[in-house]
């Protein structure tokens, strides 16, 4: 769907992309990923055709395209409703089909269909995000990209713009989605990339990635609230390692050499724990959360 190669782009004396490389899969939910000023916005603003590229190339699937853009704060004309709104843009992108129904399609796939008879001027943050979806998805885009969806939303919010880009994800529509909430990424995304001082630090399928990194750090993490004092010292004495404590989460951790059998020194701590009368409240070999991976690329 969208190949990137060696992509760079300066502003005066200062390069924000460095020899990018990205590739997006056709159906892929995309999660980019970076630091403010670690130019995701520079590579969505060239993908999108909205200013120039330096050097390298950027390819699609095929030569027709279309792109949907949802900016992080998207202006809209206020004085309008919804409906209005959604004929503008009708009109803007020359639409071939029954512009009624694709506006009622729309509003109803991202929960508008009430709010699109109300004047924009009144609606809430989250109902401006999703009137920005509708209008950013009305043309069926080849590729949407979204920058910063939920931010400022409240949980509530957050949790219908997800749901509509899991629905939108069901129809096959190829989604990249630029945020700094990772949890929603993890909600999402099949397919993340973190880019770090201008070039693509780490890629690939989320699960693959984890996999990657757990490799190297694997652990073993139990909590327990009661004995945990005596926990840590039987932990100590079964694993021959020095146990992490968290006094305030009662969580007791066990690192895991590349060289060791990570479920059969799960087994023997287990058992060794619950011979000493020990029942945790959790236990598990641990995996890598995306904020981990994030913080220890970015870092």
């Amino acid at each position: 769907m969208l190949k990137i190669r060696s992509l760079e782009k300066s502003y005066g004396s200062f390069k924000v992309l460095k020899g990018l490389n990205m590739t997006v899969n056709k159906g892929d939910v995309y999660g980019f990923l970076g630091k403010n000023g670690c130019g995701k916005s520079t590579t969505m603003n060239i993908v999108s055709n909205i200013i120039p590229k330096g050097t390298g190339t950027v390819t699609f699937g095929k030569e027709d395209i279309k792109i949907g853009y949802l900016p992080e704060s998207p202006a809209m004309f206020d004085y309008m409703n919804g409906y209005e709104y959604l004929e503008y843009i009708a009109a803007c992108c020359q639409y071939k089909g029954d512009v009624k129904a694709r506006i009622n399609e729309v509003l109803t796939l991202t929960g508008m269909l009430d709010g699109g008879k109300r004047r924009i001027k009144g609606y809430s943050r989250g109902m401006n995000q999703r009137l920005g979806i509708a209008a950013t998805i009305f043309d069926s885009p080849d590729l949407l990209i979204l920058d910063e969806p939920t931010s400022a939303l409240d949980p509530q919010g957050r949790a219908e713009v997800m749901n509509i880009i899991t629905e939108l994800a069901k129809t096959g529509t190829t989604i990249i989605l630029c945020t700094h909430i990772l949890s929603d990424v993890e909600r999402v995304a099949n397919r993340v990339g973190i880019v770090r001082d201008g070039v693509m630090a780490v890629e690939g399928d989320i699960d693959e990635i984890r996999q990657s990194f757990e490799e190297k750090s694997k652990k073993l993490v139990f909590t327990t609230f009661k004995d945990s004092k005596q926990a840590v010292e039987v932990a100590k004495d079964i694993t021959g390692s020095n146990p992490d404590f968290d006094e305030k989460t009662g969580e007791i951790s066990i690192p895991v050499l590349p060289e060791e059998d990570g479920e059969a020194k799960a087994k023997l701590l287990l058992d060794g724990l619950l011979k000493a009368g020990i029942v945790p409240e959790s236990f598990e070999l641990s995996k890598k959360s995306l904020e981990e991976i994030y913080l220890e690329t970015i870092s």
